[in-house]
């Protein structure tokens, strides 16, 4: 070895056979195919190679310098970790590292490589592993327990490996992992409370669920080192527990947890730490005394812990705690009670004393535990409790508490029901005679129907909200069978009436009878002699008839029983078997529990739920829970008792959850309203007026679930359902049809030619298609707006736009001068979004220049803001994207002269065309335009003579402004203009422009009969309304700002008002109708 050192100090570097120089000078690539080859001979060395073990020394120190140590490409830091992993297996144990601190920067080095171990998937997953197995199998970290930072390398290492762990890792990884941690704390001469903790917190509950792997490693490591770590441990929880110093570790907050998991795991680690928690039993603290009583109950309750019999001591001071003058730790130890009677039957010994004193507690949650402590642990196995603990439950049916009593009972008879009701006493179980007894039960002590009604009803909440799943379904099958046999006996006083009795129907009575009473072979005997006494007895006959009305109260049944019991009976004869099964009659009819009165005290009780202000935790049931179970008793009573649900508080409150955010609660007041509101229509048509609308918008626009229940609704309470149906059909079928068209994207079909004539159709018809006038103006407006959106939705598409010809487009267009003022609004909104998307094509910006006739003064403004921010959207567009010039007829704004031009001409009343100053125009260009659009002729009809002549008088009124406004409109035009083919003929090769200017004023104006001119507003163009109609006069509607049709004086009145709101310094404004001196 001195030899060795000799070498050491010439300082050359030896490299195995091929291998140059490794340094700085050469390339990353060919670093690491060097370093492949040193590791590769390395791996194939062993510690009896002593003449290489000598030959490599140097290169073994160089591989440990700040070079490679902080190398920046993990490539190389992986392939020289492997390399000193190696070094260390060779010539071990003595390593050739010297110096404190370099070993402590080596083996860090080492553990921040080992964080590759996460990334399973890594083409180098497989180097991760082998240094990861020859650190392992090596030891080598224990070379670092002479070292002062020894804490601080295996607190980084136990971190590194904890973080890395997860479930991509096979049971290899986890066992050197295992393998390398154990020999740590096994070997070494302490364990300190940093590197405990780094273990420990794998243990806490928030870090178990986040990982689990982790939480396993740790298992696998205190199994492991049970015998070496647990005086550590030991010390730790005496630190806390005893001393109280809780800043010895982060995890002091967590030491009844850390209790728990240690004790799952090796009992033996605790050891010396359960005495100390006898003495945290006695704590004066109460907070403390109830977390090691919540421990302990977990300790000593779980299935195969054996602490109870190991520890008696600690054992006979839990029982104490029963006793203790702390309400929140005597109720966690009778909730304990149940465990430790299901696992440990030997101990219900030691329980029966302690729960029998708590049977009797003052506090009432404690008394209710007992109960149900018990009753879990007999239903779970009758031998598990003694006759003394079931005898407990027994007393408490006398407790003086309706909660204590109602769990005691209920306990009973869910213990009979398992234990007596099987094989073939099973078979009797559900006789007539069981259905009779648990009614009578259910009325008279689980819910009183002598209760007031709020407070009856209150009882009947909570008590479906804690009823388990096959109880609600025999109390909802009781209501039905109630209800079914009250139509039975509506029946029977029919058939009195009728001066003829068919046997057949007497038995078919009898039938139905016989399952709703004792003794079913007297039924028949039994049902005549009731209609002998009812045909006889008037009174009796009435009272019956006013039991069995579903507007019957509760207090109107109660009276009813009462006399038709009295009228029956007679003191001669005690003994009356025809009494007592009208008894047993009247018993199921009577509605005791639920009329008008009890159904809004019920609603009401579910709404204070809702809204938080109910004290359900108080009852003993999630605020969840209850508001669930409520409304599904709601909507079973909807079914069985409708008629209960008449009455106008009711409704307003089921409105009141409709408009309600959460979906469950919407949903159960569609399905209520569903059931009970056939005659809404004619009794409440206030409701009514609210109701429709809100199911109007469920229908259209709510969840898919209530959709279909508003729809059930419309369909179950009105009468003109139909009306109702085609107007939420149609605009549904519109969009459904557009969204179709927008996903095929091709017109392949035609179905695209066929839904624009639909739509077409609509916009006719004014909204409505069949012209039966059987729908609502509203409608009508609805269905306008959905067509008009609908065709704009289209246009947005290619293939779709092709078709539309100029008529649907202008048919379109006017919807924005439609006499509904909503309508107007919603479609301007549409078309702005789409023209600021650049979805729509050039020719919608001209649609805009029609708002000017917008009798309402906000409106004609924001269609001005919206024309200007298109404009100078389109022109910022232009500027920043300089490559698009290809497309500039369909984005350059002047460019929408030609088409508002067109429009105007084909638009039976006036337009102003919005034109800013400062806006950088080419007044050139669109004068350009003006002119060669006079060259040519309308392009939809060329031919008409009167279209042509408003053609041309529309340019003429253009080309004035134009003059009047710009100072630059004789410049020549830097472009000479493209006119759409679709709007306009080829220009004439020879002959003047068309105009008029050269005309008398008054042929001008004897033109425009009914024209107005439009005030001017800053700076823009105005043209005037040609009394000439043509195909879109039809549906072209005067408006009105409140979207009623107006007579021809009162639209020329609004003309003028409008007029008259204009700037005064605008060179346009005129008075009256005088426009020819203007022009």
């Amino acid at each position: 070895m001195a030899h060795s050192k000799n070498r050491a100090t010439d300082g050359k570097i030896t490299y195995p056979p091929g291998v140059k120089e490794i340094s700085d000078k050469i390339s990353k690539e060919e670093m690491v195919r060097r370093l492949k080859m040193v590791v590769k001979t390395f791996m194939d060395m062993d510690q009896d190679s002593e003449e290489e073990k000598e030959l490599y020394l140097n290169l073994a120190l160089h591989l440990a310098s700040d070079f490679f140590l902080k190398h920046p490409d993990k490539d190389v830091r992986l392939l020289v970790a492997c390399c000193l992993a190696d070094i260390f297996r060779i010539y071990a144990p003595e390593a050739p590292y010297t110096s404190p601190d370099k070993l402590k920067d080596i083996f860090m080095f080492i553990t921040r490589q080992l964080k590759g171990l996460e990334d399973t998937k890594s083409a180098q997953f497989n180097r991760y592993f082998y240094l990861l197995e020859n650190i392992a199998w090596v030891k080598s970290y224990n070379i670092c327990f002479e070292l002062e930072d020894s804490n601080e390398i295996f607190t980084q290492l136990y971190r590194t490996l904890f973080q890395v762990i997860n479930n991509g890792h096979n049971q290899k990884v986890h066992m050197h992992m295992v393998d390398l941690m154990s020999s740590i704390v096994c070997e070494g001469d302490s364990v300190s409370q940093e590197l405990l903790d780094t273990v420990l917190v794998n243990l806490v509950p928030a870090h178990k669920n986040l990982n689990k792997q982790a939480y396993d490693l740790a298992k696998a490591l205190l199994k492991r080192t049970a015998q070496a770590i647990e005086p550590y441990i030991t010390n730790f929880f005496n630190q806390v527990l005893m001393l109280g110093k809780t800043s010895v570790s982060d995890l002091s907050e967590h030491v009844f947890d850390l209790i728990l998991e240690l004790y799952n795991i090796d009992s033996h680690l605790l050891l010396s730490v359960l005495p100390q928690l006898e003495f945290k039993l006695k704590s004066n603290d109460n907070d403390e005394r109830l977390q090691v009583v919540k421990l302990l109950a977990k300790m000593f309750g779980a299935k195969d812990s054996e602490l109870a019999s190991q520890n008696k001591p600690l054992w006979q001071c839990y029982l104490g705690r029963f006793n203790d003058i702390h309400v929140p730790i005597r109720l966690e130890c009778v909730k304990f009670a149940s465990h430790c009677l299901m696992n440990h039957p030997d101990l219900a010994k030691d329980l029966t004393e302690y729960l029998k004193v708590r049977s009797h507690d003052p506090e009432e949650a404690i008394r209710h535990d007992v109960i149900v402590s018990i009753v879990t642990a007999s239903k779970k196995d009758l031998s598990l409790v003694n006759d003394h603990l079931l005898n407990f439950v027994r007393e408490r049916t006398l407790d003086k508490r309706w909660r204590v009593r109602k769990e005691a009972m209920m306990g009973l008879a869910q213990i009979y029901k398992k234990y007596s009701l099987q094989a073939e006493a099973g078979k009797e179980a559900n006789s007539i005679d069981d259905r009779l007894l648990v009614e009578r039960i259910f009325a008279q002590y689980m819910v009183p129907h002598n209760l007031e009604t709020t407070e009856r009803m209150k009882c009947l909440y909570y008590l479906y909200a804690t009823l388990d799943s096959n109880a609600v379904k025999a109390l909802n099958e009781m209501w039905k069978c109630q209800n079914m046999l009250r139509h039975h006996v509506k029946d029977l006083l029919d058939l009195v009436k009728q001066p003829k009795h068919s046997a057949n129907v007497w038995g078919l009575l009898a039938f139905f009878f016989s399952g709703n009473l004792p003794d079913p072979g007297k039924a028949q005997d039994f049902v005549k002699k009731l209609a002998q006494v009812l045909e006889e007895d008037e009174k009796i006959r009435k009272q019956l008839e006013t039991l069995v009305s579903p507007s019957c109260s509760c207090k109107q049944a109660e009276v009813c029983v009462k006399d038709i019991t009295k009228k029956l009976g007679s003191p001669k004869q005690p003994s009356n078997p025809f009494l007592e099964m009208v008894k047993f009659l009247l018993e199921r009819i009577a509605p005791v529990h639920i009329d008008t009165e009890s159904i809004s005290a019920l609603i009401k009780q579910v709404n204070k739920s809702i809204e938080g202000t109910a004290d359900d935790e108080d009852e003993g049931v999630p605020t969840e829970q209850a508001i669930r179970a409520g409304l599904e008793l709601l909507k079973v009573l909807s079914f069985t008792h409708p008629v209960s649900f008449h009455s106008a508080e009711t409704f307003e409150s089921l409105l009141g959850c409709l408009k309600m955010d959460d979906e469950k609660v919407a949903e159960a007041a569609l399905q209520i309203f569903k059931n009970t509101g056939s005659k809404l229509e004619e009794s409440f048509p206030h409701i009514k007026s609210v109701l429709l609308p809100v199911l109007q918008h469920k229908a259209k626009k709510g969840p898919p679930r209530q959709a279909k229940f508003a729809i059930r609704c419309i369909h179950a309470m009105f009468s003109n359902r139909d009306t109702h149906f085609a107007q939420i059909f149609e605009i549904q079928g519109i969009k459904l049809m557009v969204r179709w068209l927008l996903g095929v994207k091709n017109n392949q079909s035609k179905s695209g030619n066929s839904t624009l004539r639909m739509l077409t159709a609509i916009l006719n018809s004014d909204g409505d298609l069949t012209e039966q006038g059987r729908l609502g103006k509203p409608d009508m407006s609805r269905l306008r707006l959905a067509a008009g959106c609908a065709v704009l939705r289209l246009a947005q598409e290619p293939c779709y736009h092709e078709i539309i010809t100029l008529e649907q487009y202008q048919l379109c267009a006017l919807v924005i001068n439609d006499e509904c003022y909503q309508v107007r609004q919603a479609f301007a909104q549409k078309l702005h979004k789409g023209l600021c998307r650049l979805r729509l094509p050039l020719e919608y910006l001209a649609v805009f220049a029609l708002c000017a006739k917008d009798p309402v003064k906000e409106r004609r403004a924001h269609a001005r803001q919206c024309l200007v921010k298109n404009i100078n959207l389109r022109r910022e567009y232009l500027k920043q994207h300089a490559a698009v010039s290809e497309k500039l007829i369909s984005l350059l704004p002047e460019y929408v002269v030609p088409y508002a031009i067109h429009l105007l001409a084909h638009d039976p009343d006036y337009v102003k065309i919005l034109m800013a100053k400062n806006e950088n125009n080419s007044h050139a260009f669109i004068r350009k335009m003006v002119e060669n659009i006079k060259q040519t002729k309308d392009g939809q009809s060329p031919d008409d003579a009167k279209i042509n002549e408003k053609l041309y008088t529309v340019c003429d009124v253009a080309m004035n402004i134009v003059i009047s406004k710009s100072t630059t409109y004789s410049l020549e035009s830097p472009k000479d203009p493209v006119l759409p083919a679709r709007y306009f003929t080829q220009p004439d090769k020879v002959g003047e422009p068309n105009t008029f200017w050269d005309r008398p004023p008054g042929t001008i104006l004897n033109m425009m009969t009914e024209s107005q001119e439009i005030a001017l507003q800053d700076n823009g163009l105005s043209a005037f309304s040609p009394k000439a109609a043509n195909v879109l006069g039809a549906v072209n509607k005067p408006l009105s700002a409140t979207g009623k049709l107006q007579t021809k004086l009162s639209r020329m009145e609004t003309i003028s008002n409008a007029s008259s709101n204009s700037n005064p310094s605008s060179p346009g404004r005129s008075k009256g109708r005088c426009v020819g001196t203007t022009i």
